[in-house]
Order: C-alpha cells, then structure tokens, then sequence
C-alpha cells in the first residue's frame, strides 16, 4: 500500500515535519562477519547506546530534526537501537531495509537462495514486509531501501536487490538511497530503478561526493533523481577528494541550477561493530577531524553561504529536498 508518511521507528509523520534531515549516517555499522568475532568483540548495546545519544545531542543542538540511518540489513541494523535513541533524544530516526554491495556484504545467502527458487522475489517479499508490517517482531517500520552497487560494475547479484527495491519503491512510496563505489554507476543506478518502476523523484544516488566530474553528476541529475553528496568530511584517504574539490562541485552545480536536488550528510558512525580499528596516523586525523554529523550545521553551510549560496538555496539542501525525496515530488 502506498503511503505520502515517513516510517519512523516510533512512528509515521508527515515528510513536511522532518525540518533539517541527514540522508546518509549510522549509528552503528559493522561488516559482515563481524559478528562471528564475538568471543573477543562482543555487540555491547549499552556501549553503542552510550556512543549515539552525544551525537544525537549534537546534531540536535545545530539544529537538525531527522537521522536517517543507512545500516544494511547485515551490518549490524539494531531497530529497537534506533528506537531507544530517537526515543531518549527526541530526533527523528528512519531505519532502512537493504543490502550492501557484492564485495564487502554477505552475498552468501541469497546466492544459494537463487539455487533453490526465485531469490529476487525473495528479496521483494522481504523489503515489502520490513516496510508495511516491521522488521522481524519488532514492529518497526523501514523507511527507506538501501541498495549499494560496485566499483564500476552493478553485479547480477547486485541487479536482484535493485530490480526487487524499485517495484517496491513503486508500490509502497518508500525512497530508494544508494552506495556508489568510489562514486562509480550513478547513472546506471538510476537507469536500471527507473526502467524497473521505480519514481526518479524518490531516488538519492548516494556518495556522489566521491566523484568531482560535474558533467557525470550532470548526466545523474538529468534522470530526474536526487544527487547525494553524502560522505561530506572524508578525506585524506585514498579515493576520497577533498571537502574543498566537492564544495567546488557543489558550487557548480548550484550555479547551474541545481540546488532543488542537491543533498548533503556525511555517512558518518557513531560505534563500529567488532573489534577496535587503528588510531589513524598522521596527517590523515588531521584531515578527517570534521567527518562528524555537524559538520554540515558547523562548517559546510557557513562555507556555502561565504561563497555566495543564499539562505533559501540552503534550506532547499538542508529540509525541502529531503522532504520532497521521501514525499515523491
């Protein structure tokens, strides 16, 4: 059944009472087969709790209402997490249904799956129900798919999430966000959801931020979909450009008109899942201080308007383009 309401994870509210949005975070992310390293990195809830109410804190005191969370479904996703915190911290949170790209998800599963039967109708039975009745017996709703493609090629196995998500996008009214690998098949992503039903209007091609080539973010915008510039932040690590090369394409595309589908977040974590990583050397932490949720509030706003980006162009970034993504228009 389609819906114009936005699936919270403690509820359904209007796309026009979501205000200043993040498309692209996580409060906890771990890959896959983390889990199987639990007797020496056990999920410790109370410790992910801990980690997500500062930031919760945070984007809250900047000003932004609505947390959408991007977690695939087997990396990690805790639901009734999501719902504790949007609960104890007053922000909106969307949970997602989904899986992640071929390389670094579990493709496992549903490879054997397509052995025995139909595994894409599989998949579709699975997004439909995590959206219309809840995830497992929690109750809670997805609010948005997430589907991820490759570097430079979208996977068979990749193909059977994307085709399943846009006959659910097309029947349920839930928005589709993606993962582009190094910012590679953007337009490919869109072209294959579109020809499948899906509504370009309710489509963000994420980590488009990894790619500064105006013309090919140009050929994105041009099927009609949402343009993510979703890892804001990164940087110094390789394939990642600098925050200054995507404020130039940001720029860009404004100046060309493109401002009522330009959206920004940064794909940020609030707890990794498994075992600690590395303290990153120098001058890399340096360079990667601003990959925090408020950095869009703090620093890439303000630059933005320095640069000439008027108050109105910024809350079209900031709540309606959001907004329009989930409402379909």
């Amino acid at each position: 059944m389609k819906t114009s309401l936005v699936n919270t994870v403690t509820g359904q509210i209007p796309p026009k009472d979501l205000g200043i949005t993040l498309m692209h975070e996580h409060v906890v992310f771990g890959y896959p087969g983390w889990s199987g390293d639990c007797t020496l990195a056990p999920y410790d809830r109370k410790a992910a709790l801990a980690a997500a109410l500062p930031v919760m804190e945070d984007i809250k005191a900047c000003g932004v209402r609505t947390f959408v969370d991007a977690t695939p479904n087997e990396t990690g996703r805790d639901p009734e997490l999501l719902k504790e915190v949007s609960e104890r911290s007053g922000i909106n949170i969307v949970c997602a249904t989904g899986y992640y790209y071929e390389e670094m998800g579990a493709p496992a599963y549903f490879k054997f799956r397509s052995r025995l039967g139909d595994a894409e109708k599989e998949i579709y039975d699975m997004f439909t129900a995590e959206i219309t009745h809840g995830i497992a017996n929690t109750g809670i709703r997805a609010g948005v798919i997430k589907l991820a493609s490759s570097k430079d090629v979208i996977t068979d196995y990749e193909k059977m999430f994307f085709r399943a998500a846009a006959r659910v996008q097309k029947e349920t009214g839930v928005p589709i966000i993606t993962h582009t690998q190094d910012g590679s098949m953007g337009p490919q992503q869109a072209q294959l959801l579109i020809d499948h039903g899906a509504d370009p209007a309710q489509i963000m091609i994420g980590h488009m931020s990894d790619n500064t080539s105006i013309q090919y973010h140009v050929e994105v915008l041009s099927k009609g979909v949402f343009d993510g510039f979703d890892r804001m932040g990164i940087q110094g690590l390789p394939g990642f450009p600098t925050d200054e090369e995507k404020y130039a394409v940001i720029l860009g595309l404004i100046g060309i008109g493109h401002e009522d589908r330009i959206i920004i977040s940064h794909d940020t974590i609030a707890q990794w899942l498994g075992r600690p990583y590395p303290e990153m050397p120098e001058p890399i932490k340096s360079l990667m201080a601003n990959w925090t949720p408020t950095h869009l509030c703090r620093n890439i706003i303000p630059f933005l308007k320095k640069a000439g980006v008027t108050e109105e162009q910024a809350q079209k970034i900031l709540v309606e383009n959001p907004g329009r993504l989930f409402a379909g228009s």
